[in-house]
């Protein structure tokens, strides 16, 4: 019995420890950006992460996909979810907006997805089975919650915020590539990605977003200052976020707590402020508290599974 419990207890701990896993990516940014170029150190956790998965594919005996379109299908969202995501971030960080607002940002993404899957249910209900096939009011009220809150927060910090947590035009546009291109990686792996394991699903999507990065690194003419610093935000990005937090998303998956996670993918933004409040100093005033609270409670109107 005890045993049992104690399994039963991990297992309903998994999604608050992977919503803290996810968020401290943001904080990662921060630490690693003074020290590298975003593409670089993109293109290197990329490569590391390839290596880290590739004997555990081997030791696993793990089949990899099988056709053509398998491979493509991994690719596009690979360039989405990782490149396009990952390195908007990056991007928006190391031009100086703070891992609060970033994480902001990219926390709509929930929301977006939400409201285009029961939209295009309601026009194609075969490419995606399990949805509403139309947009609630309840939907709706989210989706304006959650753009009021972020605009509240984004009014404060608009050319005025302090040094590594302002908002302009250049990181506002950069964060709004992460957003667009996590919603419609998301989108894509729901209606094209076949299942597959995630190891072998991870290591294919790393290869091609390996390979869109890998021109941007070479672009940029800043180099990689190797330290301490660097080497945590490096060692915790391939460890912890791309090993620790897929292997854990996998894990929820099999166990049926998917849904959970998504629930609690609202509590992202308001982690990651505090988290940087507490490590960066990045201040929390009323008002970001407030917006934050609005798009929290948006994000969670529209996630929320309605009752039957």
């Amino acid at each position: 019995m005890t045993a049992r419990s104690d399994g039963a207890a991990l297992v309903r701990a998994m999604p608050v420890v992977f919503v803290l896993i996810w968020s401290t990516g943001f904080i990662v940014a921060r630490y690693g950006m003074p020290h590298s170029p975003p593409f670089k150190f993109l293109l290197v956790r990329y490569a590391l992460s390839i290596l880290c998965f590739l004997p555990w594919i081997v030791l696993a005996r793990v089949r990899w996909p099988q056709t053509r379109s398998q491979w493509l299908h991994l690719a596009v969202t690979g360039v989405l979810m990782h490149g396009g995501y990952l390195g908007g971030v990056w991007a928006a960080v190391k031009a100086g907006m703070g891992s609060g607002l970033s994480a902001l940002i990219v926390g709509i993404q929930p929301v977006l997805t939400a409201v285009w899957l029961s939209a295009s249910s309601a026009r194609s209900p075969d490419h995606f089975p399990g949805h509403r096939g139309q947009v609630t009011g309840r939907q709706w009220a989210g989706l304006l919650l959650g753009f009021a809150g972020l605009s509240l927060v984004v009014s404060r910090k608009f050319g005025h915020g302090a040094p590594g947590d302002l908002a302009n035009g250049v990181n506002l546009a950069f964060a709004l590539i992460a957003l667009l291109s996590i919603t419609v990686g998301t989108l894509y792996q729901k209606r094209f990605v076949a299942p597959c394991d995630v190891r072998t699903a991870n290591t294919a999507q790393l290869a091609a977003a390996f390979a869109v990065t890998l021109p941007l690194a070479l672009l940029e003419s800043e180099p990689m200052q190797w330290n301490i610093e660097m080497a945590g935000a490096m060692a915790w990005s391939v460890l912890g976020l791309t090993i620790g937090g897929s292997s854990l998303l996998y894990m929820l998956i099999q166990r049926g707590a998917a849904t959970l996670v998504t629930s609690l993918m609202y509590l992202v933004p308001p982690t990651t402020a505090l988290i940087a409040w507490v490590l960066f100093d990045e201040p929390v005033t009323a008002v970001t508290m407030m917006g934050t609270a609005l798009t929290a409670v948006g994000v969670s109107l529209v996630v929320r599974p309605a009752r039957t």
